[in-house]
């Protein structure tokens, strides 16, 4: 016979709630059991809104090293929304959270986030040779705790210069609108300089560092009337694209600019690295990190898929008839 079990009065209850107790406290156990999900770092003197297409770029990356964030990897972002004074203490804001790697998604970002810390792994996206910037000490040989991608976009000025003026043929006098605060000021006027000489254009500078500065900027135009304007690289450019499409519209300039996102809110054309492919790239290497790898065992890639977008619709507007050659090279064109 199955001996039996008697409780006598409150010792019946008691037993019930000790078991009951005891089967919450199970699944409680086994979550602190449980490895603590990874936190990255996202730091970006832009806005979501500016590289949607970008940031998702970076989750299939992500995902392509095994990460998807809310499963298996948290991302704390911090945008500075073009003031680029707040990416010291965002960068910084990281840092003493502690995240195992920060990615800094452009140049700017990536010298806020290189001040802050000399452990933390960072993995960027920049606009220009990373060894000159002062960020890895070789390409093939990072050192440190950098590594991450050479987008490419300061090399690319001769390049933006030649497909304005294969769209704009009467193109001579060109305005080059520069944001001399922004990281990338002084290669570009170097290359924008030596490139238009080259060219045998004739150059005018702007400056702008502010949406106010931009206003100013093409007020000037209404004077100078140049044939064409050069929107040098620079984030800043990229988040007031909807402001710098409708004032070179409004005042029927071409121009061309390094980010496919000024053509897409209806500036005239844009050449560039594809900075989707980038930021998956950024995305991998994240994930390699994760998984034990040094950034200083990661070699820095070299951006390798370009694009040309025209804005055909634009062109109509300004007058302007598209190449047919020029349109047979573009990856994409806006109707």
């Amino acid at each position: 016979m199955t001996p039996r079990i008697q409780f006598l009065g409150s010792n019946r209850r008691e037993f019930i709630t000790l078991l009951g107790g005891a089967a919450a406290a199970w699944p409680l156990a086994a979550r602190a059991q449980q490895p603590a999900m990874p936190v990255i770092g996202f730091l970006n003197s832009q806005s979501l809104d500016a590289i949607a297409d970008r940031v998702r770029g970076f989750r299939q990356g992500q995902k392509d090293a095994g990460y998807i964030e809310g499963e298996n990897v948290a991302i704390e972002y911090r945008w500075a929304e073009a003031q680029f004074d707040r990416l010291p203490a965002l960068a910084a804001e990281l840092a003493r959270r502690q995240v195992l790697v920060i990615i800094a998604a452009n140049t700017s970002s990536a010298l806020a986030a290189k001040a802050v810390t000399t452990t933390i792994p960072i993995v960027f996206n920049v606009a220009d040779d990373p060894v000159k910037l002062g960020l890895v000490a070789s390409l093939a040989r990072p050192g440190g705790n950098l590594t991450g991608i050479n987008s490419l976009i300061g090399e690319l000025v001769a390049k933006r210069l030649e497909l304005l003026r294969e769209l704009v043929p009467r193109a001579t006098r060109v305005a080059a609108l520069v944001n001399p605060t922004g990281p990338n000021a002084e290669p570009a006027l170097r290359d924008i300089e030596t490139a238009t000489r080259a060219m045998e254009m004739q150059i005018k500078l702007l400056n702008a560092s502010t949406s106010g500065e931009i206003n100013a900027a093409f007020a000037t135009f209404v004077h100078e009337r140049p044939d064409a304007l050069f929107i040098a690289p620079d984030s800043l450019f990229t988040v007031r694209r909807v402001q710098l499409a409708h004032l070179t519209t409004r005042h029927a300039i071409p121009a061309i600019s390094f980010s496919r996102e000024f053509a897409e809110v209806g500036g005239l054309m844009s050449y560039g690295s594809n900075q989707s492919d980038n930021y998956r790239q950024v995305g991998v290497y994240a994930g390699r990190i994760l998984k034990g790898v040094k950034p200083a065992d990661l070699p820095v890639v070299q951006a390798s898929k370009f694009e040309l977008v025209i804005n055909a619709e634009t062109a109509r507007t300004l007058g302007l008839i598209v190449p047919p050659m020029l349109l047979a090279r573009a990856d994409e064109v806006i109707e």
